[in-house]
C-alpha cells in the first residue's frame, strides 16, 4: 500500500522520493535529494511493481523530527511565518494546477505577479513544501519536521527489546525497532554489499546502510557528503548483527563472496566417496599431474641444474593401484598426459627393467585400458580425446575448473610422494620461502631424470603394496580375508567384480593419443607445418602427379618431426612419412621450435615490409627528382633542333659521339695510380649539354685523332652559342 507523504528510496541509485498526491491510478512524487524539484507523475502500478521487486524501499522520513518552538530562535520563527503565509495564501489554493506539468509555469508566473516575489523564490518555497513534508515546519530554514500522515503504525512508541547501555548526556539512548521495512533494507544491503567479491565486512555493510538510509545528504565543495542521524533514529550494529545471524546463509555467502568453485572445493558437505562410483577395477581411472618438489641435474653434466620435473600418475579408483606414470619435463600438458597413457598399457616388468629395477608381473600387474578416465579440463579438452572416445571406447570426464577434489585419490597420492621426496632426496624444496642466510636447496640437486624416475617407481611399488587407510571394504572382501592393499584389491576385484578392463596394442594407443593435423599434397611432397615429407605409398600411387589440392589427415609427435604418420585401415595401421632433403635441417628440432622460427621469420618480414614501403616511397621520390632535373635541364638548353626530323636524323651520330666520350671516362688505365702522385694541372670543364662549369679535373692525354676532332667540334658548337 502506498500512502501520501510516504518516503521511498530506489535501491539501485539511492534516490529518495516523497509521495505528495494520489489521484485515481496515478501517483505524484517529488525527489527530496535535490535543491529544487517539481512533481513527477507515475503509474500507481509501476511503483507497486518496483516495491514488490525490492527496487523501491519504504524508508524513514529524513525530515520527520519534532522541533518545539521553544528551541527555535526568533529569526527562525519569523522566517517560517513569513514563508508559510505565502504558501497558505497563494500556493495551497492553486496546488492542483501546480501538480500538473502543463500550465505550471504560467501559474507560477501569476503567483509572482500577485506576491511581488521572484520566480526563483516561489519555486524554492514550492519545492521546500513538497520535499519536507507539506507542513508549516517545512518552511524552517535548514530544519524539517513532518509527521507520517496517513501511514499505518503497528508498533508502540517505546522501543522493544533490551535497552541500550550507552548513555548520552546522562540519558539512555532509545534506538528504533526492527520493522519489516528495516529487515528488507538489511537484506538488500547484504545482497548488494556483502555477497560480492569485494569482501566487505559486516561492519562495512552496516556503515553502507547508515549512509544509504539513515543520513542527511548535502554538498560541500561540489562533493556529496553524508551526516548520519542521531543514535535514537538509527538501528544499532548489534541489531543488524543479530538479524544477520538469524538469516545467515553460509552457502550463498561463500558462493557470492568467494566463488561457487571454492564452496564446492573447500566447504561443501562430503557425504560419499569416490569408490561408490565404481563397480570394479578399470571402471574409472583418475589422471593428474604435479610439479615435484625437487630440483634435478642434467644427465650429461651433474653440475647443471635443470629445474623441477613433472609427475603424471594414473590411478584406478576402485583399488587405488597406480596403473601408469610419467616423470619428465613435458607439461603439465597433453604431451605429458599422452606419455602417462602410453605407460598405462605398457608391460611394467619391461618398464622397470629399463630403470634397473627387477620386478615380477604380480608386483605391478596393470597394463589395461579403463572404461572412464577422469581428468583435468586443461590437458583433456580437445587434442586427441575424440580418438580415445571413438576408437578405443574410453569415456572422458573432465572435472570442473579448479575442482581438484574431484580427483581426490590421485591428489592425495601426490602429497604423499612429495612428502617422501622432501624427507629423502637432496635438492628437495624444504621451505616455501628461504630466509636470509639459508642454504639454497637448489645447490644440493643431485639426481638426474632417470635416477629420479627410478625413485618414483620405487615409491609406486611401495604404494601398491601398502595398506590403504580407511578403505571402504566390502563384506565379501572381509569374508575372503583380503588385506586392503591396492594390489590385493585389484586382484580380488578382477576375480569377483570383473570390472571393465581391456588391453590394446601399444602402437594403436599411440596412434590414437598422438596429436592429429592436416597435411597437403604438392609436387614438392607432403607438406605439413611448411615441412616436406615423402612416403613409399605416395610414390607408388603417384600422389604428386594427380594433384587436386588433396588434404590428408596425419598423426605426428611434436617432439620428433622427422616422421609423420598417415592412419589407414580404420585406424588399425599407418603409413610412415620421412622428412625430405629440403627440410632435413629441422630433423633434430621440436615442432614448437620450428613454429617459433617460422613465426619469427614472419615477424621479421612484416617489420621489413614497412621498411620496404618506405624504401619504395623514397626510391620513387628520387626517380621523380632525377627526371624533373633532367626535364628542367632540357628546357634550359639553348641548343634546340629546328625540327623533329632534324632531331631524329642525328641519333646515330650523337650515339657515336657519346660512346667515344664515355670510353675515355670508363676505360681502364693500370698506370693511372702511379701518376696520381705527380702534379696535376687544373682546367675548367664545361658541361656539353648545360654549358655549366664542372669541377676541376686533370686533363687527360689522348693520342686519338677522332677524339681531337670531337673536342674541336664541341668547342665550335660552344662558340656558336656564344
Amino acid at each position: 500500500m502506498i500512502y501520501i507523504n510516504q518516503v521511498f528510496q530506489y535501491f539501485s541509485n539511492s534516490r529518495r522520493i516523497r509521495v505528495i498526491e494520489i489521484q485515481e491510478s496515478y501517483v505524484y512524487v517529488v525527489n527530496i535529494d535535490t535543491t529544487s524539484a517539481m512533481p513527477i507523475k507515475e503509474l500507481y502500478t509501476s511503483l507497486e511493481t518496483d516495491i514488490k521487486q525490492g527496487e523501491l524501499l519504504a524508508v524513514s522520513d529524513p525530515y520527520a523530527k519534532a522541533i518545539p518552538d521553544g528551541e527555535l530562535t526568533d529569526v527562525q520563527i519569523n522566517k517560517r511565518e513569513q514563508d508559510w503565509d505565502i504558501v497558505e495564501k497563494f500556493i495551497l489554493p492553486n496546488i492542483s494546477e501546480l501538480l500538473q506539468k502543463k500550465g505550471r509555469e504560467q501559474k507560477i508566473s501569476q503567483i509572482v505577479e500577485q506576491t511581488g516575489l521572484g520566480k526563483t523564490k516561489v519555486k524554492k518555497l514550492l519545492s521546500r513544501y513538497w520535499q519536507r513534508g507539506m507542513n508549516k515546519n517545512a518552511m524552517l530554514p535548514d530544519y524539517a519536521n513532518s509527521g507520517g500522515r496517513g501511514k499505518t503504525k503497528t508498533l508502540t512508541k517505546e522501543k522493544v527489546g533490551r535497552p541500550r547501555r550507552v548513555t548520552v548526556s546522562g540519558e539512555y539512548q532509545t534506538g528504533i525497532n526492527i520493522t519489516d521495512e528495516l529487515k528488507l533494507q538489511f537484506e538488500l544491503a547484504i545482497n548488494k554489499y556483502y555477497r560480492t567479491t569485494n569482501n566487505y565486512s559486516l561492519k562495512d555493510v552496516y556503515h553502507f546502510i547508515l549512509r544509504d538510509f539513515y543520513s542527511d545528504r548535502y554538498k560541500e565543495n561540489g562533493e556529496m557528503k553524508y551526516r548520519v542521524w542521531e543514535a535514537d533514529r538509527i538501528p544499532s550494529y548489534n541489531q543488524f548483527y543479530y538479524w544477520f545471524k538469524k538469516q545467515e546463509d553460509p552457502k550463498k555467502d561463500i558462493q557470492f563472496r568467494k566463488s561457487a568453485k571454492e564452496y564446492e572445493l573447500k566447504h561443501r558437505p562430503i557425504l560419499s566417496d569416490s569408490k561408490s562410483e565404481t563397480n570394479g577395477p578399470g571402471t574409472r581411472f583418475q589422471i593428474d599431474a604435479t610439479i615435484a618438489d625437487i630440483y634435478l641435474v642434467s644427465s650429461f653434466d651433474v653440475n647443471r641444474v635443470i629445474g623441477r620435473p613433472v609427475i603424471y600418475a594414473v590411478i584406478d579408483v576402485y583399488s587405488r593401484i597406480i596403473t601408469g606414470i610419467y616423470v619428465g619435463l613435458e607439461g603439465p600438458s597433453w604431451i605429458g598426459a599422452m606419455m602417462a597413457l602410453d605407460n598405462m598399457v605398457v608391460d611394467k616388468v619391461e618398464f622397470c627393467r629399463d630403470y634397473g629395477i627387477e620386478i615380477t608381473e604380480e608386483q605391478w600387474p596393470t597394463h589395461h585400458l579403463p572404461e572412464i578416465i577422469i581428468a583435468d579440463r586443461g590437458e583433456f579438452e580437445g587434442y586427441s580425446v575424440e580418438n580415445l572416445i571413438n576408437n578405443l571406447n574410453i569415456k572422458i570426464e573432465n572435472t570442473t575448473a579448479y575442482r581438484g577434489d574431484l580427483k581426490g585419490i590421485v591428489e592425495r597420492k601426490f602429497r604423499t610422494l612429495n612428502g617422501k621426496i622432501k624427507q629423502k632426496a637432496p635438492g628437495a624444496i624444504q621451505k616455501e620461502y628461504r630466509e636470509r642466510g639459508d642454504r639454497d636447496y637448489r645447490l644440493d640437486a643431485t639426481l638426474n631424470l632417470k635416477e629420479f624416475t627410478a625413485l618414483i617407481i620405487t615409491l609406486v611399488l611401495h604404494h601398491n603394496h601398502k595398506i590403504i587407510e580407511k578403505y571402504p571394504m566390502e563384506k565379501e572382501m572381509i569374508v575372503d580375508g583380503v588385506v586392503p592393499t591396492p594390489v590385493n584389491v585389484w586382484n580380488w576385484g578382477i576375480k569377483n567384480r570383473k570390472g571393465r578392463l581391456r588391453t590394446v596394442d601399444r602402437n594403436i594407443l599411440r596412434l590414437n593419443v598422438l596429436p592429429r593435423g592436416k597435411a597437403t599434397i604438392s609436387r614438392a611432397g607432403i607438406k605439413f607445418k611448411n615441412l616436406l615429407y615423402g612416403s613409399r605409398k605416395a610414390i607408388e600411387e603417384q600422389w604428386y602427379l594427380n594433384l587436386k589440392n588433396r588434404s590428408i589427415e596425419i598423426v605426428y609427435d611434436p617432439r620428433n618431426v622427422e616422421k609423420i604418420y598417415i592412419p589407414h585401415d580404420d585406424g588399425r595401421d599407418y603409413e610412415t612419412c620421412i622428412l625430405l632433403e629440403p627440410s632435413q635441417q629441422y630433423k633434430n628440432d621440436y615442432l614448437e621450435e620450428i613454429i617459433f622460427q617460422q613465426q619469427l621469420r614472419n615477424e621479421l618480414e612484416e617489420i621489413e615490409r614497412s621498411n620496404q614501403v618506405q624504401l619504395t616511397i623514397n626510391t620513387d621520390a628520387m626517380l621523380e627528382d632525377i627526371i624533373k632535373k633532367a626535364e628542367k635541364k632540357k628546357k634550359q638548353s639553348q641548343h634546340q633542333p629546328t625540327s623533329k626530323r632534324e632531331k631524329l636524323a642525328s641519333i646515330k651520330e650523337n650515339k657515336a659521339v657519346e660512346k667515344e666520350l664515355h670510353r675515355q671516362v670508363e676505360h681502364f688505365d693500370l698506370e693511372a695510380e702511379a701518376e696520381q702522385g705527380s702534379e696535376r694541372a687544373t682546367v675548367t670543364v664545361i658541361d656539353f649539354a648545360t654549358k655549366e662549369k664542372l669541377e676541376d679535373e686533370t686533363p687527360k692525354k689522348s693520342t686519338s685523332r677522332l677524339m681531337d676532332k670531337l673536342r674541336k667540334k664541341r668547342d665550335e658548337e660552344f662558340g656558336k652559342d656564344k
